[in-house]
């Protein structure tokens, strides 16, 4: 298992801010070394407001995005287009405004008229598409990704996983439908945690009082059925991105300094 990496800042906008830095550095790197990056995004307050900011700093101008593979970590299973689907507010906050390679962005299924059944076959596609994408050397059903963003709910879901629910039992499937959220819309898309854990590196990033209690709870050895974040690790580095409110019920030696 990775330590956990952890990272707090002053305010939300600045963990946005800081998030987008670490990510273009990152992309430069991997990109320096000959690789073509293999990115999960994720949706939220916070995640779409550090794509925002990259679209607004010169520095995205590193990246030679259209050398860039974007997937998803997990979606609301709405008509395509609709506002509240995570692709279409990471599109509108960034991937419509950089030069990408369509052919290399990954969305997961919409709603094209099947209603909520239609979810678990959407889910078994992006599942054939994530094997088919595995090379040899990645030494399972999914890539290994290299920056494998999530944010996190104030009862500790991550992705599209709720305590307690199915998904967080699953150990074979990649990805799985989820029916009956808690919260709205109730039918959604998600990777596993098996398939989360298949990443070099997973980042969560969440901000707010509301997310404290789950926060500490997952640093300081939450099982993952009652907190579901508490499982989202990577291969080689975990790293938490918090703002100062997120953090405050961290126990005092876990609270670095603030950013």
């Amino acid at each position: 298992m990775t330590q956990a990496d952890i990272a707090v800042h002053a305010a939300p906008d600045v963990l946005a801010t800081a998030a987008a830095a670490r990510l273009i550095t990152r992309l430069v790197d991997l990109q320096a070394a000959g690789n073509i990056p293999k990115i999960v995004l994720t949706g939220g307050g916070v995640g779409i407001a550090m794509l925002e900011q990259i679209r607004a700093t010169v520095a995205r101008d590193a990246v030679d995005w259209a050398n860039v593979e974007f997937y998803w970590g997990d979606e609301r299973f709405l008509p395509p287009g609709d506002p509240e689907r995570n692709e279409t507010q990471a599109r509108a906050a960034l991937l419509d405004h950089i030069r990408i390679d369509p052919a290399k962005v990954f969305p997961m299924g919409a709603d094209t008229g099947t209603g909520p059944s239609g979810a678990d076959a959407a889910a078994e596609e992006y599942a054939r598409l994530l094997a088919n994408k595995a090379r040899p050397e990645d030494h399972g059903p999914v890539p290994s990704f290299d920056v494998l963003m999530l944010g996190m709910g104030p009862e500790g879901h991550t992705a599209s996983i709720f305590p307690h629910s199915p998904a967080v039992y699953e150990t074979e499937r990649t990805v799985v439908a989820v029916h009956g959220c808690p919260k709205p819309p109730p039918t959604r898309i998600t990777l596993t945690l098996p398939a989360i854990r298949a990443a070099a590196e997973v980042w969560i990033i969440t901000a707010g009082e509301e997310k404290a209690a789950a926060v500490a709870m997952a640093l300081s050895g939450a099982g993952e059925v009652a907190i579901p974040v508490a499982g989202a690790r990577g291969r080689r580095r975990t790293r938490w991105l918090l703002d100062r409110a997120a953090a405050s019920k961290l126990p005092r030696d876990l609270v670095p300094a603030i950013g």
